[in-house]
């Protein structure tokens, strides 16, 4: 599985870590967050040096290259730019089935489930997925 991580706060890096620990590859985006800052918190969290991070972390320059090819996108932040990307198009480049982890509960969750996102959200209950009924209740 690939996992493309939108994150700035603390707890997208325990998110990181558990995922690696599972064997996840990681495509990660942050545009306040220089990479070695990102590959720093990640080897305190995870013991592993920088070298051994790189097989399974990729920094991306944005959100479009780090959604592609992956299976999931986890949004760990709030900020306005999340809100108002193309998510048709990272759809379109996602691999089948693609998922939305909603760790700030702001995006249009109806609209993703419509282009085909399986949507999930932290803190609330998940919309049904009328289009797939994918979405556990």
């Amino acid at each position: 599985l690939n996992f493309s991580f939108i994150c700035r706060e603390s707890s997208s890096i325990y998110v990181c870590r558990y995922l690696l620990a599972e064997g996840a590859s990681l495509h990660i985006y942050d545009p306040k967050v220089p990479v070695q800052r990102i590959f720093l918190d990640l080897s305190e969290q995870t013991g592993k040096s920088e070298a051994e991070l790189r097989n399974h972390v990729r920094i991306a320059t944005d959100a479009y290259e780090a959604a592609k090819e992956s299976h999931a996108l986890v949004i760990c932040t709030e900020w306005d730019e999340f809100k108002k990307l193309d998510y048709p198009l990272i759809y379109s480049t996602m691999k089948k089935p693609s998922f939305i982890f909603d760790g700030r509960i702001i995006l249009d969750h109806d609209q993703l489930i419509s282009l085909g996102f399986n949507v999930f959200c932290i803190g609330q209950k998940p919309p049904i997925n009328k289009y797939l009924n994918q979405s556990p209740r």
